[in-house]
């Protein structure tokens, strides 16, 4: 999943989640409207902020840091 995590982190990944945000947004506001929209729409904010930040929500279910650095397994 390395190649996921680092798309995601890439300039083009980056973009993706922002748009995708966007996305979200406008068709909260616009096509839906009402509480689905607004709730659709509080949805969008995060992957668009996830975008604009540069940090990957998805990356520590794959063993990455949020900014998608590889974790150490440490021996105990």
């Amino acid at each position: 999943m390395g190649a996921f995590v680092g798309f995601m982190q890439s300039i083009a990944g980056r973009m993706l989640r922002i748009v995708v945000g966007l996305v979200l947004i406008g068709a909260g506001w616009i096509v839906v409207q009402g509480t689905g929209g607004t709730v659709l729409a509080v949805i969008g904010l995060v992957p668009l902020i996830a975008g604009v930040v540069g940090i990957c929500l998805l990356a520590p279910l794959f063993g990455y840091t949020l900014r998608g650095v590889r974790r150490v397994r440490h021996a105990s």
